[in-house]
């Protein structure tokens, strides 16, 4: 009989490493650390999407998440947790939430491979969603 090295007889198979679809920078996850304890209420985390409008056609969304939805994808790092929407999750693979602070404001700021422009404004972006091949570990 060939070994397969997937698994031994009597043994579970080995878990599969999962893609993650996004990660966080150190002061993106302080920062959310930071509006988490500045909630009025009881949250589990920020849910992060994408909503089409705006002069290149999308822009990120972010909220409080009181609950995780039946479907969201879910992103423990660094001490918080972010929640994927699962319409977003194909426009945000690869990309790194990051914060941007200069002389007057901080905001964050999303690293995203799929994306392929901005306005000038910076409120909006344009993204094309992943590929299949953007899955492979």
């Amino acid at each position: 009989m060939m070994e397969t090295g997937l698994s031994s007889p009597g043994r579970p198979p080995a878990p599969r490493s999962r893609f993650k679809v996004m990660s966080l920078s150190d002061a993106a996850a302080e920062r959310i650390r930071t509006a988490i304890a500045a909630a009025e209420k009881p949250i589990v985390g920020i849910r992060v999407g994408v909503k089409n409008g705006g002069c290149a056609g999308m822009s990120y969304t972010m909220e409080y998440a009181e609950a995780k939805a039946p479907h969201d994808e879910v992103i423990e790092e660094k001490g918080v947790t972010v929640l994927i929407d699962p319409k977003a999750v194909l426009f945000l693979l690869g990309t790194e939430m990051d914060v941007k602070t200069d002389k007057f404001a901080s905001t964050f700021v999303f690293n995203n491979p799929n994306q392929t422009s901005a306005c000038g404004c910076g409120e909006s972006v344009a993204i094309t969603p992943a590929t299949p091949d953007a899955l492979t570990l």
